[in-house]
């Protein structure tokens, strides 16, 4: 029996293996809205096997995408169009999700496929940045600090954008608190200056995220809820792993099913040294501590090393992503290399 192939049930969701596909960006949409690229790149994995394929961070405002190319849920057309991708992914086997996000500081960034860097000036189609504090990304421009008025639409943004997942089909929603964007502005110390009820200890940095989870639970009460953190800012005086269990343990109350462990990404001169299996200690910390589900991500390439990281219960899932861009069927190949039975379509069963 293979702990990586072993069905995991989550608020009544049977997602079928242990082997996930992480949210990745394609920065391929117009006006938010997906289209063929998405159908067919999201579609593969499912096909490949994968347990659960979580569609890229897909924004809950027109301020909130990280470019002008990215996906969206902040309106019934862009909802509309995700539904026959998430139609294809869950007649292929796998649970579809997707992870609901507003980049904050680092939103109207150019598009990496254009090889270009930096904020997107406003007479060339960018748009005026909000953050918890007036504080820039590196080079990027200077956001505005979001007022109360503004944080509380920031709420019902995200409990709309669920509704909309949740009309699209998508029976997973990831809230996105990771990678420097929005909600991990407002948890961390080096981004979040403010001298409110939404800054300065723990408890306040911690509310936004709070309450914005409490939404998404109410807007999406069957769904699976995901929140993915960054374990640590790898900077002097950040976020760290502490911060994380206490978090974690916070929005557990408020309905989260799944804590999706990642790191980085809030400040330009952050310390960490990539390599396999990197962030695998924070998620296992995290389990450990709390006893909530958790998805471990980050360079987990080998089959036989997600197998060893669930089967020694350090995490309860993995996630991967470039290894499904270089290979859409990683996850029979897994099954292969593991000696399991393979989760193939019944179309390419000849092959196994």
């Amino acid at each position: 029996m293979s702990a990586l192939f072993t069905p995991l049930s989550i608020r009544g969701i049977e997602v079928r293996n242990r082997l996930w596909v992480s949210p990745m960006c394609q920065y391929s949409a117009v006006d938010g809205v997906p289209n063929d690229w998405h159908h067919v790149h999201l579609a593969q994995f499912a096909a490949g096997g994968a347990g659960l394929v979580i569609a890229e961070a897909s924004a809950i405002s027109p301020e909130g995408r990280i470019s002008p190319d990215d996906a969206g849920l902040w309106n019934d057309a862009q909802a509309e169009a995700w539904q026959p991708i998430v139609a294809a992914i869950r007649a292929r086997g796998a649970v579809a999700g997707v992870q609901l996000s507003h980049a904050g500081r680092k939103a109207s960034t150019t598009s990496p496929l254009t090889g270009e860097r930096g904020s997107v000036a406003l007479d060339a189609g960018g748009w005026s940045m909000v953050a918890p504090s007036a504080v820039a990304y590196g080079s990027y421009a200077e956001p505005m600090a979001l007022d109360i008025a503004g944080i509380d639409a920031m709420v019902s943004d995200f409990a709309d954008a669920a509704r909309r997942a949740v009309a699209a089909g998508f029976e997973v929603v990831e809230v996105h608190a990771a990678h420097g964007y929005l909600l991990h502005q407002f948890l961390s110390p080096l981004t979040n200056h403010r001298d409110d009820a939404y800054g300065g200890s723990f408890e306040n940095r911690a509310r936004l995220l709070a309450r914005v989870t409490e939404a998404v639970r109410a807007a999406a009460p069957d769904a699976a809820l995901f929140v993915r953190f960054s374990a640590t800012d790898a900077a002097e005086g950040g976020w760290d792993v502490a911060d994380t269990v206490a978090a974690a343990r916070l929005v557990a109350r408020a309905g989260a099913d799944l804590i999706d462990v990642s790191s980085g990404g809030l400040v330009p001169h952050q310390r960490i040294t990539p390599g396999p299996g990197y962030q695998v200690d924070h998620a296992a910390t995290v389990r450990r501590e709390t006893g909530l589900l958790v998805s471990a991500v980050g360079m987990i390439d080998d089959p036989a090393f997600g197998e060893e990281i669930v089967a020694d219960g350090r995490a309860d899932a993995v996630m991967s992503a470039r290894e499904w861009l270089r290979d859409p069927h990683y996850a029979l190949r897994a099954a292969a290399a593991l000696g399991v039975d393979s989760p193939a379509p019944a179309q390419y069963l000849r092959a196994y």
